[in-house]
């Protein structure tokens, strides 16, 4: 992200700036909004929501007073708000993404059909697109890349996200040479496969967040779905099913990433892990073969080696997104994407037993958990990718609680966009 700092100013200095259409105006999107408005080169312009007073929160609080907010789901009303230097708040997340002066288009729904649409839109409007959305990314994002590089734009995750912060310590150490033995975060929870909204809402409600997103950082789902997208680009998997999930302090990282045949506790390299115990950060194991790298790392009190940690101790969630705006605008470059396709599945496992015509809910919901596989693992099952869940999906049969529902276990309502991409990514790779 070196220099992003003097190529905004060199924008504002010129007289332009990005124009940010943003959907969603939750937590993540508040926040990246009154980042924005303090930046230079770039402005949220557009915001959707299906409250549409949560967006007018949003801008006030950002400090953008209530006479240069235009609230509209007309788009010459909308573009004419723009062009006068005001911003636009709209219940029309279609309005956002095709906007003509919408640059570059954020995504901060965490619905993976919603961001499916909301990608397969931006980029059929030759917009960048920027995932705050790694379920519908693990699901569809390697349809979504394919489909982007044809148009000539940008599809790419977030800085600040854990999947964005671990690629680069990834793109670090792979640029300067080191062997990658492993990728990984901390979880700052402890592991709850039956956590739902009711048992999370007293803490999400000290928090401030919703008890939904809580529940599913708690049953282990986020955490899978970040790795699976850290492993779709990077080339990694996981070392087992649903990962190892080790207690250990940074300092003890680089011997438990040893293989087992040498005293550690993994049985390869190139994984991704979670680790319990060093949360919020995010890391990378390297190593090297050259004894002159090895003296050097030793006397920079990098460790003894063979394996050395390079730790990150916090990622900004949203309030980094606009690095990674700006990047994919001024650079045409993405932080992070599935350049190596699925190389992992988030599968759905049951959270309870579930009956025959039972309908299943969402992520972080009271049906259904995610568990991350090898790809070819999840194939093989014929597993059913967590991001095609929702409302629509209905049980075929009794599923017992802990089993892995399968596509046969399950029929749609009514077919979601999302489904229909992921029924193009399958045959197209």
């Amino acid at each position: 992200m070196l220099n992003l700092n003097r190529k905004l100013e060199k924008l504002q200095n010129e007289g332009s700036y990005i124009k940010v259409g943003l959907v969603g105006a939750g937590q993540m999107g508040r926040g990246m909004i009154s980042q924005i408005e303090g930046m230079k080169g770039m402005r949220v312009v557009i915001t959707s929501d299906l409250a549409v007073e949560n967006v007018t929160n949003a801008y006030k609080h950002a400090g953008i007073d209530a006479a240069s907010i235009q609230e509209t789901n007309d788009k010459e009303a909308a573009s004419k708000a723009v062009q006068e230097d005001k911003v636009v708040a709209t219940k029309d997340m279609k309005l956002v993404t095709s906007l003509p002066e919408v640059d570059v288009v954020v995504d901060a729904t965490g619905i993976p059909n919603v961001g499916a649409e909301i990608a397969w839109d931006s980029i059929l409007n030759n917009k960048h697109i920027i995932m705050l959305n790694v379920e519908a990314d693990v699901t569809v994002g390697p349809l979504l890349k394919k489909m982007a590089d044809s148009a000539g734009v940008v599809y790419t995750g977030s800085a600040g996200d854990e999947p964005g912060a671990i690629m680069e310590l990834y793109d670090f150490a792979d640029a300067m040479g080191f062997e990658i033995v492993a990728l990984g975060k901390g979880k700052n929870n402890p592991l709850n496969l039956e956590a739902n909204p009711t048992t999370a809402e007293a803490e999400a409600k000290e928090k401030g967040s919703s008890p939904k997103m809580l529940a599913s950082f708690q049953d282990g789902t986020k955490t899978m779905v970040e790795m699976n997208a850290v492993a779709n680009a990077t080339g990694f998997s996981p070392d087992k099913p649903g990962m190892h999930g080790f207690e250990a302090s940074v300092q003890e990282l680089p011997k438990v990433f040893l293989e087992k045949d040498k005293g550690g506790e993994v049985n390869g390299k190139r994984i991704v892990e979670f680790i319990n115990g060093i949360a919020p950060g995010v890391f990378a194991i390297i190593a090297s073969d050259k004894e002159e790298v090895n003296a050097e790392m030793q006397y920079l009190k990098m460790g003894d080696g063979p394996n050395y940690v390079l730790y990150r101790p916090y990622h900004l969630t949203s309030l980094e997104t606009p690095l990674s705006i700006a990047k994919a605008y001024i650079d045409h470059e993405a932080t992070i994407a599935p350049y190596y396709g699925l190389q992992a599945e988030t599968v759905t496992v049951a959270k309870k037993d579930l009956k025959e015509g039972e309908h299943l809910d969402y992520i972080g919901g009271y049906t259904v958990y995610g568990h991350i596989l090898k790809a070819e693992e999840a194939k093989e099952q014929k597993a059913l990718p967590l991001g095609l869940v929702d409302r629509n999906v209905v049980l075929k049969k009794d599923i017992k609680k802990g089993e892995i529902i399968t596509y046969d276990a399950v029929e749609q309502t009514e077919e979601s966009t999302i489904w229909k991409l992921r029924s193009i990514q399958d045959r197209e790779f």
